[in-house]
């Protein structure tokens, strides 16, 4: 199991296509097409024409390269079908697209007899279809499934060797996986899929604010970069003699946008709620603080760092005391969280590589901020006197 990108290609009867994880990794992936068509004689008498992203055979084949999506990949008749770094794909929309995506090709290949399905990628976490395929069929005589796992110079004898040892001796499972080709014992699930649908309240995208509730914000700020700016409102409820954190509200805003007006939008909603101050961390820097105030709400950066936030989350999630909105890329983020063990036997709970949690994180922080003020009387009065000493024009953290 080898690769350099995460990407697939795909070979239908007519048409070959390629498909990567984002469109600069998908113009690699045709270079290399362009390449291999060009440097070969024979192969490159076959091109009758070529576009930006496609070329043209005789023999009514074309071969095109696309970004990965299950939905770009339905209703095709595939020869073939190669899914390069699939344990490396991502998507906002789904916690599992590499799962979604081979399902979506596997009945184009299917209408074609002696169709094949080529999964090339290194390895990484316990999980997803190169996980189960080298679980359930590596090393089997006679399986159907061919599984072939072999460390960076057996497939590449001219990497350097000092190279790779250098590397392994740190010990770090991630420099294994790259050159030895080994699954990370480091990396877990954060959280069951299971566990996430049913806490989820189907249909229900946000909840009206109810007066006489007390509902408890959180932002995840972003200036504008890679990262979306977010925000979510919770409240708690007794119910049967236990306290039950819901999610009422999340909001998101994707890069590009001016953060100032998303700052006033996201006031206007906190109000509406009656929330005149917002939790959040120190990462995004003072910036926050005063965009908002400028709009009537105080962020108080005192929250505690997002892994701690994930960490709260779970025994709310497990035990049935939290209501989740459904949110697509909500549940997305939520499932692809990943705990990470060092080396020192800390636990961290953090998204993958490439990918996002800014909505999760928001909702977490609500949740959790709900049900920590909730259980805690005395945080309760604090939060309330803060609250009425902004609203009367006071310094909220200057008491006399």
């Amino acid at each position: 199991m080898s690769g350099a990108s995460p990407l697939q290609v795909e070979t239908r009867l007519g048409t070959r296509t390629a498909s990567a994880a984002d469109r600069s990794q998908a113009r690699v992936v045709f270079r290399y097409v362009c390449g291999l068509l060009d440097a070969v004689p024979m192969l490159r008498a076959l091109v009758v024409r070529r576009t930006a992203s496609a070329v043209e055979l005789r023999g009514n084949v074309v071969i095109e390269v696309l970004t990965c999506s299950y939905r770009s990949t339905r209703g095709y008749a595939f020869a073939a079908v190669i899914a390069d770094e699939c344990a490396f794909w991502k998507s906002e929309d789904s916690a599992s697209p590499d799962v979604e995506v081979l399902n979506a090709v596997r009945p184009g290949l299917a209408t074609i007899p002696g169709s094949l399905l080529v999964a090339i990628s290194s390895p990484y976490s316990r999980k997803g279809a190169l996980w189960q395929a080298y679980k359930n069929h590596y090393g089997r005589d006679g399986d159907p499934v061919l599984v072939w796992r072999a460390d960076t110079r057996s497939m590449n004898p001219t990497v350097p060797e000092h190279v790779i040892a250098d590397a392994v001796a740190t010990g770090e499972p991630a420099a294994r996986a790259e050159w030895l080709a080994e699954f990370r014992s480091d990396l877990e699930a954060f959280v069951s899929r299971e566990v996430v649908e049913a806490a989820t309240v189907p249909g229900r995208r946000w909840l009206q604010p109810v007066q006489g509730t007390r509902y408890f914000g959180f932002t995840d700020p972003s200036g504008g970069g890679q990262d979306s700016f977010t925000v979510a409102v919770a409240h708690v409820e007794e119910r049967q003699g236990q306290r039950v954190a819901v999610l009422d509200y999340v909001g998101e805003r994707r890069p590009p946008f001016s953060p100032e007006q998303v700052a006033a939008e996201y006031a206007e909603v906190l109000k509406a709620y009656g929330v005149t101050t917002v939790q959040s961390d120190r990462y995004a820097g003072e910036w926050p603080v005063e965009v908002f105030a400028r709009h009537g709400i105080t962020v108080e950066q005192s929250a505690a760092a997002k892994s701690d936030l994930y960490r709260e989350l779970l025994p709310l999630l497990n035990s049935g005391r939290c209501e989740l909105l459904d949110h697509p890329k909500l549940h997305a983020q939520l499932l692809s969280l990943e705990r990470r063990t060092a080396r020192g036997g800390r636990d961290s709970i953090d998204h993958p590589p490439n990918a996002h949690d800014d909505v999760v994180n928001a909702a977490a922080g609500a949740l959790v901020t709900a049900s920590t003020v909730a259980r805690e009387p005395g945080m309760l009065t604090y939060m309330r006197i803060v609250n009425e000493r902004h609203q009367c024009g006071l310094d909220p953290w200057k008491w006399d």
